[in-house]
């Protein structure tokens, strides 16, 4: 049980990083497929609907709708995770939190030291607004027990 429900939480997870991936370069250069001859696929690497010559509304009504798929996704993550033992609960997010330092530090140990510079900077940029959206939340939970 507990295997098939970490395992439909990375599942659940692996769409909503792909859809957080920008557009055009990011920090480890561009992700548009170029070095693939222009494409990535039979895409452009743009997305599924790369090909579809959407108007502007069209593309941010589709980002509204992944918006929205991805928030209840978490929700039903959240729903069965809140389900398993608090032991459980810290152990499945000790490693993912662990998984993810890993990956963090294969990918800075594949870049050259000007790109791993840019890198743990962008790092602390990361760290720190992860920081004032906790803090944001934190006074946000206190906010209706003052009113009352």
């Amino acid at each position: 049980m507990r295997k098939t429900l970490i395992a439909l939480m990375f599942a659940a997870a692996l769409p909503t990083v792909a859809m957080a991936m920008p557009e055009g370069a990011g920090p480890m250069g561009p992700m548009d497929g170029s070095r693939h001859g222009g494409q990535m696929h039979g895409m452009h690497g743009k997305g599924p609907y790369s090909q579809l010559d959407l108007s502007r509304e069209q593309r941010e009504q589709i980002r509204k709708i992944m918006g929205e798929q991805m928030h209840q996704r978490k929700q039903v993550v959240d729903k069965y995770l809140e389900k398993l033992s608090p032991a459980d609960q810290k152990a499945m997010k000790d490693e993912m939190a662990a998984n993810h330092k890993k990956a963090e530090a294969d990918v800075r140990a594949l870049l050259k030291p000007d790109q791993q510079k840019q890198f743990d900077e962008i790092q602390k940029k990361q760290a720190e607004r992860r920081a004032e959206w906790a803090e944001f939340k934190a006074w946000k939970a206190q906010q209706p027990q003052k009113a009352q």
